[in-house]
């Protein structure tokens, strides 16, 4: 029987307001890190809503996703659990809605808002070798519409199919 490849699917936030970006910094395995507002996709979620969810639980912040930065891969050995991962991460940019008061995420230490020279002079702490690589590509004005991602109702309970398809 052979291995099927199975990379970590994640998304993030891309939020400038005022020529500064929203950022996470969050205790990890490895240390402290900075990161987009960014997360795990979860069963039966569109990425959209992913991203909406992650950007929320981890900043208290609504997020309007407008358009997608773009899509990376990157793989990251970790220590902790001896092994290579892959991540296929999704990088939307959108608006900062409504702030809500309420306790962020498990692991993260606070929000802050930096400039893309801050981001860049703080690389030996990002969580991600793509952080900065979104930022400056969503500053490249890249953007695809929101409209080419499709998510198959199978995705969502109770929409299951009976056919295998890709």
């Amino acid at each position: 029987m052979t291995h099927t490849f199975r990379p970590s699917v994640t998304v993030a936030a891309i939020i400038e307001r005022d020529g500064r970006f929203l950022l996470i910094e969050e205790e990890t395995s490895e240390g402290i890190k900075l990161n987009q507002p960014a997360g795990h996709l979860d069963p039966h979620e569109s990425l959209e809503q992913a991203v909406v969810r992650e950007s929320l639980e981890e900043t208290a912040h609504e997020f309007i996703p407008e358009a997608l930065v773009g899509m990376y891969m990157s793989r990251y050995h970790s220590k902790s659990r001896n092994a290579d991962v892959t991540y296929l991460r999704f990088t939307f940019c959108g608006k900062a809605g409504r702030q809500y008061d309420q306790p962020l995420d498990d692991g993260i230490l606070r929000t802050l808002w930096m400039t893309r020279d801050e981001i860049a002079a703080s690389a030996e702490r990002h969580r991600s070798p793509i952080v900065l690589q979104c930022v400056d590509d969503y500053l490249a004005g890249k953007r695809t519409e929101l409209a080419l991602l499709h998510t198959h109702p199978s995705v969502f309970e109770g929409g299951l199919t009976t056919t295998n398809q890709v």
